[in-house]
C-alpha cells in the first residue's frame, strides 16, 4: 500500500473537483478549484521527475507565501522527494549553511533573490535553481507548464523521508529535523478527529507556510477534510475580521489574537459561524485568553508542538473531554505519550517541574546528518527529550514552564523565567515581559527582565516593579536589573527571541 502523504491528502478532496478549494484574500480574489490543485501539482511533479533527480533528493524552497508555493510542496510529496522549507527572513549566511548542509538538488526562490541565492546554490553543487513569485510568475511555473497534468504518485513507505525542517538554532548550529510521511500523516489524521473537522468547514489560512503550524497543521487539516481555504498572503487583522463570517476555523499565533482584539469590528457577530480558534507556536497570555472569550464567546484552544514532532498536546475540543484551560496546553493527543522527569531522571510527581519527554508515531526520525546529536536527544528507552520544561497540573493538564536552555542558574539556584514572567505580567503597567539570564561575575548568571507597557500608558517604574516582585517570590528569582522597552524581539511565528535579548544585555554585569 502506498503510504505517500500526498495520496492521503488527495483522497480527502471532495467529489466535486470543480468546487473552490482556495480563495485568495489579498487584492483581487483568485479562485483555485480542487481540480486546479490536482493538475498543477501533477505538472510540477512531472517536471521534478523529468530532471532525473537522485532518490531522496531535497527540494529547498525560500519563497513568499502563495497558493503556487503550496502546490510546490504537494508536488514534491507527490513526486517522492523531500521538501525543505526555509524562512523568508533568512539571510545569505544562513542560507549558505542550510544549502551546504542539506545539499538540495533543486532550489526554488523568489526572482529578487535569484542573483545571490543561485550563486550559493550552484557553488554548493545544486543542479537546478528556479524562481517562483507570489504573482503566479517564475521559471518553475513556466517549465512545469510544458509537462502533463496527470501523474501517478511515487510509491513511499511510512518511514520514507517527506520533509526536513531546520530548527531555529538558538544555541549552536541549526539542526534539520527529519519528518517521514508516516509522522506527518499520523498527526494529520489525529488532529482531524480530535479537533472535530467536519463537512462544510472553511479555514482562514493566515499563517506562513515555511513552518509546522501553517504548512502541516493548517494546510493538512483543510486538505485532508476537503475544506475550502480563505488564503491570506500576509496577516491583516482588519481583513481577517471581514472574512470571519464566511469561515468556521482559524489558526493563529498569540500576536494575531492580540491584534484581532484591537479591531472594533471583532465581536460575537463577526464570529457567528466560527467553530474553532486554535493558538500555538508561542505562549498565549491568560489576559488575551480571557479577553478573547469575553469579546467573542469563543474559548481559544491552545496546543503544543515542535518542529521535531508536529503536534503533541491539545486542550479539548469536545466539552465532554474537559474544559479548555488558559495557561495550559491540554492533554497528550491520542497515540502520544508524554512524561515529565526531574533532574535525577525520575518521573516528577504531579505539580512538580521537570523535563518533558515524548514518544509516538509523530516523533521525528532524527536530525539530518547529526547521528550523535540525535542519539543525545533520545533517552535509552526511546523517548525524545523536547528541551521544554513543564509539569502536569492537578487535573493532568500539561503546563509549559519554558525551555530548559532558558533555565537560569544564579548562585546555584534554579530560576524558571516563565514563573517570574507570570508574576510580572499580572502587575499594573505591564502588558508582557521576558526574563532571561546573562553572565554575572558573582552569581554565574544574573536574572534580567524587560517589560512592555500596554499601548498608550505611562511607563512603569522598574524599581517599583522589582519591589513588588520581592513580596511575591524568593529574592534569588527577582531580576537584578529590569528595563522597560517598547516591544520584544520576535521571530516570524511570534516567539520572543531571548537569544537576541541575551546578546543585547550580555555585558550588563561586566562578567
Amino acid at each position: 500500500m502506498n503510504q505517500n502523504l500526498f495520496v492521503a491528502l488527495r483522497a480527502g478532496f471532495p467529489a466535486d473537483l470543480d468546487s473552490t478549494a482556495i480563495e485568495t484574500c489579498d487584492g483581487a480574489a483568485l479562485y483555485y478549484t480542487w481540480r486546479d490543485l490536482d493538475r498543477a501539482t501533477a505538472r510540477i511533479a512531472n517536471l521534478l521527475q523529468w530532471l532525473e533527480l537522485p532518490a531522496g533528493a531535497r527540494i529547498a524552497v525560500q519563497t513568499e507565501k502563495s497558493v503556487e508555493a503550496l502546490m510546490l510542496y504537494l508536488a514534491v510529496l507527490r513526486a517522492g522527494y523531500v521538501y525543505l522549507p526555509l524562512n523568508t527572513a533568512y539571510q545569505s549566511s544562513e542560507i549558505e549553511y542550510f544549502i551546504g548542509n542539506a545539499e538540495p538538488s533543486v532550489v526554488v526562490c523568489s526572482a529578487t533573490s535569484f542573483g545571490w541565492l543561485s550563486k550559493i546554490a550552484f557553488k554548493a553543487g545544486t543542479a537546478h535553481v528556479f524562481t517562483l513569485d507570489d504573482d503566479r510568475s517564475g521559471s518553475l511555473l513556466e517549465r512545469a507548464a510544458t509537462h502533463r497534468d496527470e501523474h501517478t504518485p511515487a510509491e513511499k513507505s511510512a518511514d520514507d523521508l517527506a520533509a526536513i525542517l531546520y530548527t531555529s538554532g538558538t544555541t549552536g548550529r541549526s539542526k534539520g529535523a527529519m519528518l517521514s510521511h508516516g509522522n506527518l500523516l499520523s498527526n494529520a489524521l489525529t488532529l482531524k478527529d480530535y479537533w472535530g473537522w467536519q463537512a462544510g468547514d472553511v479555514l482562514i489560512h493566515a499563517l506562513p507556510i515555511f513552518h509546522v503550524h501553517g504548512l502541516f497543521v493548517a494546510s493538512h487539516g483543510a486538505l485532508l477534510n476537503g475544506s475550502k481555504m480563505l488564503w491570506f498572503g500576509k496577516f491583516s487583522a482588519k481583513a481577517v475580521v471581514e472574512r470571519l463570517p464566511q469561515a468556521t476555523v482559524f489558526m493563529g499565533v498569540p500576536t494575531m489574537y492580540v491584534r484581532l482584539l484591537h479591531e472594533p469590528a471583532f465581536n460575537k457577530e463577526a464570529c457567528r459561524r466560527m467553530r474553532l480558534f486554535v493558538s500555538g507556536s508561542a505562549p498565549l497570555l491568560i489576559e488575551t485568553f480571557e479577553a478573547f472569550r469575553a469579546r467573542t464567546g469563543h474559548t481559544i484552544l491552545e496546543r503544543y508542538g515542535m518542529s521535531e514532532t508536529v503536534m503533541l498536546t491539545s486542550n479539548p475540543y469536545d466539552p465532554k473531554d474537559g474544559e479548555r484551560r488558559g495557561g495550559t496546553v491540554g492533554f497528550p493527543l491520542p497515540g502520544v505519550q508524554l512524561r515529565v522527569r526531574d533532574d535525577k531522571g525520575l518521573i516528577a510527581p504531579r505539580g512538580e517541574i521537570g523535563g518533558i519527554e515524548v514518544r509516538g508515531p509523530n516523533v521525528f526520525q532524527g536530525y539530518w546528518r547529526m547521528p550523535e546529536k540525535t542519539k543525545e536527544e533520545f533517552t535509552d528507552d526511546g523517548w525524545f527529550k523536547t528541551g521544554d520544561v513543564g509539569r502536569y497540573d492537578e487535573q493532568d493538564y500539561v503546563v509549559i514552564v519554558g525551555r530548559s536552555k532558558d533555565l537560569i542558574i544564579t548562585g546555584g539556584y534554579n530560576v524558571y523565567p516563565a514563573e517570574v514572567e507570570g508574576y510580572l505580567n499580572e502587575m499594573d503597567g505591564v502588558a508582557e515581559s521576558a526574563v532571561f539570564g546573562v553572565l554575572h561575575p558573582d552569581f554565574g548568571e544574573g536574572v534580567v527582565a524587560v517589560v512592555v507597557p500596554p499601548p498608550g500608558t505611562a511607563k512603569p517604574d522598574p524599581q517599583s516593579l522589582m519591589g513588588a516582585l520581592k513580596a511575591k517570590i524568593a529574592a534569588f528569582k527577582v531580576p537584578k536589573q529590569l528595563f522597560v522597552v517598547d516591544e520584544l524581539p520576535r521571530n516570524a511565528m511570534g516567539k520572543v527571541q531571548k537569544k537576541l535579548l541575551r546578546d543585547h544585555y550580555r555585558d550588563l554585569f561586566g562578567a
